[in-house]
């Protein structure tokens, strides 16, 4: 979402008309679904790839940071509906020429999505109960070990920034480095000096070979924001 809230409080049209969409576009009768909001936000990889929000744990650097950008609407009075109206508006009107999808979550999603965002950007605090679990890929604590010359860790399949284990092992030598990509973001595997896989969207493989001596070792995300966002770990080769 790399338009989102680039300045939340100049933009009167678009208040206007985002809030518009929330008074006509919601399909439940009750309020929106805060923990559903921030698994769109954050699960399926559609906005936190790209935003940085430190309540949802993301730190995508190829939209504006969202805490940075309410805050000062929050400051200069800004409240939570305002604030939603604005994320609705600019979810379902994105701007000509722009990388982020239009109506990238649509009807209650949106909503939810929008919700989400309003009550915790730039509000500073730690999300807690049922928010609290969300969003928290599950990382193995056990080391993946090279077999056969080829070491494989799969992209955390649920969207977040992360492969499925933070640790790995190889022998010295020559070795091919193996990334299944099943998240709905794009994604590829690389080792710092060492070599890069190519960027790989759902359903691809990144892949790349490289002749590494005994140490220590960062494999990570070349992506932009995803390395920064988590998505790195340590690869030991003896």
């Amino acid at each position: 979402m790399p338009e989102l809230a680039t300045r939340a409080g100049t933009c009167c049209t678009v208040v206007l008309a985002a809030l518009a969409l929330v008074a006509t576009g919601c399909g439940r009768d009750s309020g929106p679904d805060l923990v559903n909001g921030k698994q769109l936000y954050v699960g399926k990889g559609t906005c936190g790839s790209c935003h940085a929000l430190a309540r949802a744990g993301t730190k995508g650097t190829q939209g504006p940071d969202l805490d940075a950008a309410f805050a000062t609407a929050r400051r200069d009075g800004l409240g939570q509906s305002t604030i939603e109206g604005v994320v609705r508006g600019q979810i379902g009107q994105v701007r000509k020429r722009s990388i982020m999808p239009a109506n990238l979550v649509r009807g209650d999603d949106a909503r939810d999505v929008a919700a989400y965002i309003a009550a915790v950007a730039g509000a500073g605090g730690k999300d807690v109960g049922a928010l609290a679990e969300v969003g928290q890929p599950a990382v193995s604590g056990k080391a993946v070990a090279a077999k056969g010359g080829m070491l494989e860790i799969a992209a955390n399949p649920t969207g977040a920034l992360a492969f499925v284990a933070a640790k790995a092992t190889a022998k010295a030598g020559k070795l091919e480095l193996v990334m299944p990509n099943e998240s709905p973001v794009e994604h590829n595997i690389a080792i710092k000096g060492a070599g890069t896989g190519p960027v790989v969207a759902a359903g691809g493989t990144s892949r790349f070979k490289a002749t590494l001596k005994p140490g220590e070792y960062t494999f990570y995300c070349s992506v932009p924001g995803h390395e920064e966002g988590g998505m790195k770990g340590e690869l030991v080769v003896k």
